[in-house]
């Protein structure tokens, strides 16, 4: 019992304090170019409901009135019966053509002047072609005249019958397709109706939605290269709206990109593409891994050997995993890596000056050892 008492308490060790090594580098701004890219969908420029402007039977076009048919611009689509309307017309101008020789040996007598010009407009009208321009009336007399005698205001129903009449032939307002058919050929509509509904195809727009930190850096009349994933095609795009507002949902701004198709490989309206913005310069900034940044805007920094928690300005986040900042003071350490169960203070050495230290030990042991001797 008595030895136990003079034995000597164990020597409690100090903990040993861990080295722990970090990638880091010095920060150093340049002046950094880099690109954004995002996917969208490819929506027609142009797509609307083909509407019936006047009553009747629906009569074939030069092109199929069928879903998917395709058609170029300027093409008969269909006609609504036109045949009594024509011959409306052609009675009509009959009868104007008796209302104005009835009127002829008045103008000769009253307003020779005015004969000749009136003489080339009786003999240029014809019941199957588009009224002549009317005779320009300087004497008010003579104004008062033909008003009296009908001819100016029968002069502009002919002209409003004929506008009428063109409105029975449908023709196409661009390069497209027909994505809806709702009255085929034969069936009967009225003025109004809604025969088909079509859509561009040689002239799309592909919409980006981008977060509001890349839209900054997209401005109207960028080129752009769009890409599809699936045809392995790349073309050449122009940027030619952006939005103003946010979306509620997704709180991204929507960039519209133009895209022209060509003959030997079209792209479609509905397909997925992937938009590559040019790069914008961003001078005094500095590039770096995203999974170093912590708490939004937090990174670690070397000070004396420790880890000191520092808040960056970000200016841009790239999709390759990087982002873009400023805002720290350039020559000072940054820890380049993720960092795990770590706390501002720990001790930290940089990867790389583990070998100059044991290098340099060795050289001091040596040294030692030689005086040794």
């Amino acid at each position: 019992k008595y030895l136990i008492i003079l034995k000597e308490d164990p020597k409690i060790r100090p903990p040993l304090e861990t080295k722990r090594f970090v990638k880091a580098k010095p920060v150093k701004y340049t002046t950094i170019t880099s690109q954004t890219s995002a996917p969208g969908r490819l929506y027609s420029v142009a797509e609307f409901d083909l509407v019936a402007e006047a009553s009747g039977k629906i009569l074939p076009g030069r092109v199929p009135l069928k879903k998917g048919a395709v058609f170029s611009k300027g093409q008969m689509l269909f006609t609504v019966y036109p045949d009594e309307a024509i011959l409306a017309l052609k009675a009509s101008k009959s009868m104007y053509m008796t209302l104005l020789a009835n009127a002829m040996p008045d103008i000769k007598i009253d307003y020779p002047e005015a004969e000749e010009n009136f003489k080339a407009f009786f003999s240029s009208i014809h019941v199957d072609k588009k009224l002549p321009d009317f005779p320009e009336i300087k004497n008010e007399k003579l104004k008062i005249f033909l008003s009296s005698r009908n001819l100016i205001s029968e002069y502009y129903k002919i002209s409003k019958d004929e506008l009428q009449l063109n409105r029975h032939t449908i023709r196409a307002p661009f390069n497209g397709t027909y994505t809806e058919v709702y009255m085929e050929t034969g069936a009967y509509t009225n003025m109004g109706g809604r025969v088909a509904h079509i859509i561009q195809t040689n002239v799309l727009e592909l919409e980006v939605p981008l977060e509001r930190f890349d839209a900054k850096w997209v401005k109207v009349g960028d080129d752009v290269e769009v890409h599809s994933e699936k045809l392995d095609l790349t073309r050449k795009g122009k940027v030619v709206r952006k939005n103003q507002f946010l979306d509620q949902n997704t709180q991204s701004q929507s960039v519209f990109i133009r895209v022209w198709n060509n003959q030997n490989t079209k792209f479609l309206e509905g397909d997925f593409l992937i938009a590559i913005f040019p790069g914008h310069p961003v001078e005094n900034a500095m590039e770096v891994p995203r999974n170093i940044v912590f708490n939004t805007n937090e990174v670690f920094m070397i000070n004396k050997g420790r880890l000191q928690k520092k808040n960056i300005n970000i200016i841009k986040i790239n999709d390759e995993n990087t982002l873009v900042f400023n805002g720290l003071p350039e020559g000072d350490t940054l820890v380049m890596q993720p960092l795990v169960n770590v706390f501002e203070g720990t001790k930290v050495l940089v990867q790389g000056q583990q070998l100059e230290l044991s290098e340099n030990e060795n050289k001091m042991k040596k040294s030692k050892d030689n005086n040794n001797r």
